[in-house]
């Protein structure tokens, strides 16, 4: 059986038993071929932009000898139809192009039946904001630390009413302080924000951004104290 990352085996743990699943930026193909060999689903549409990585899938899906995946040439949903699926992995990319990607395929995402599992590399705090702007919610997340880089893996629902929170929830989100790849999470968000408050604290034209950085610095920084 093929091996996952622990960044993969996090996403692949994520989702539902015999869920109907779409890969959105598939690449090699490694998730799809996961999630059939184990027996959590039958059928995965392994979907990507570009034709290369869907011929790279093809290669690494022939050489498993499994059958059940389809490769989708598709720009995020755009080739995805509402019915034939009820979860999306969408991971490897930056949180704003993770939310546009949702954006565009609300025909598709924006039901209360459907399952994200999202796994931004930068930007976490944007993809959360637009989701919890846009009808999302995040149910479940865990930080992930994989090749001296740390990670988020969040399982989001569609609930259909806006729920905006604090600045500081965004760059944390429902990470859990108290595990050791949690505590980094946080603590690598802190010093974001450190970084960014100590830069503008002397500049006058701009303490307005200096404020807002001192104000998610407190609320991330209190979250580390309470463990």
């Amino acid at each position: 059986m093929l091996k996952l990352s622990e960044r993969l085996l996090t996403i692949s743990e994520f989702i539902n038993e015999k869920a109907m699943v779409c890969d959105i930026g598939t690449d090699h193909g490694f998730l799809a071929i996961h999630l059939i060999e184990s027996g959590k689903t039958d059928k995965v549409i392994a979907a990507d932009i570009a034709k290369k990585p869907l011929e790279n899938a093809r290669k690494n899906i022939e050489k498993s000898g499994i059958s059940g995946i389809e490769l989708r040439l598709s720009n995020g949903f755009s080739a995805i139809n509402p019915g034939e699926i009820d979860t999306a992995v969408i991971a490897g990319m930056g949180g704003e192009v993770i939310a546009e990607i949702i954006k565009c395929g609300k025909k598709v995402a924006a039901r209360k039946d459907f399952n994200l599992i999202l796994q931004p590399t930068t930007s976490p705090e944007a993809l959360r904001k637009f989701l919890y702007q846009n009808g999302y919610e995040i149910i479940s997340e865990k930080a992930v630390f994989e090749n001296s880089k740390l990670y988020s893996v969040m399982k989001v629902c569609f609930k259909g009413v806006s729920n905006p929170q604090t600045e500081g929830f965004y760059f944390i989100g429902k990470v859990n302080p108290k595990t050791e790849s949690g505590y980094k999470y946080i603590k690598k968000q802190l010093e974001r924000n450190r970084k960014c408050m100590e830069s503008l604290e002397n500049i006058p034209k701009k303490q307005k951004e200096f404020l807002y950085y001192k104000k998610v610095f407190t609320e991330i920084e209190e979250v580390l104290n309470g463990v």
